[in-house]
């Protein structure tokens, strides 16, 4: 099997407020752009969910994935393997539980290597994602963040 290389990243205008994702996939001489948006969202839920579905768009188990994201939330919780005790703890008092048990599913049953890259910096996929989760983030047609909004409705004038 060979390697397959994933950038993310993740854009919020406003923390809360809309966001969108970006995410390159690179397997050989392929290459898929990823990217959606979301209206009322934060930036570390889309820094990580954009990397939820670069990892879930690979089918079969036995590849070498790289993951490159500029989100040290991300990457730190889970090189330094913060996020398998937040599990053990059932996320008591952590953020985006949802999209971490989400992550934890397919992290399983991959081999993956998370690295972290300087963001805004001329890493010429790094920019493209950060450009696709921009885009994604200003489209007309933006989905709902049913978790976050649910979690977070007591506080959102949205549903005032």
């Amino acid at each position: 099997m060979g390697k397959i290389n994933i950038y993310t990243d993740g854009a919020a205008r406003g923390n809360p407020g809309p966001g969108g994702y970006g995410v390159i996939l690179e397997y050989g001489e392929h290459t898929k752009e990823l990217s959606d948006g979301f209206r009322l969202t934060t930036n570390n839920r889309m820094e990580l969910l954009a990397v939820i579905i670069g990892v879930e768009q690979i089918q079969k188990s036995g590849h070498e994935i790289i993951i490159y994201s500029d989100s040290k939330y991300v990457v730190d919780a889970i090189n330094k393997k913060w996020v398998f005790n937040w599990e053990k703890i059932k996320y008591k008092k952590k953020k985006n539980k949802d999209l971490w048990q989400r992550f934890l599913q397919s992290y399983k049953n991959h081999n993956i290597t998370m690295k972290w890259v300087k963001g805004h910096a001329g890493h010429i996929q790094n920019e493209r994602c950060d450009y696709l989760a921009v885009q994604a983030s200003n489209s007309r047609t933006l989905k709902v963040d049913k978790e976050y909004e649910l979690t977070n409705s007591e506080n959102n004038s949205l549903f005032d």
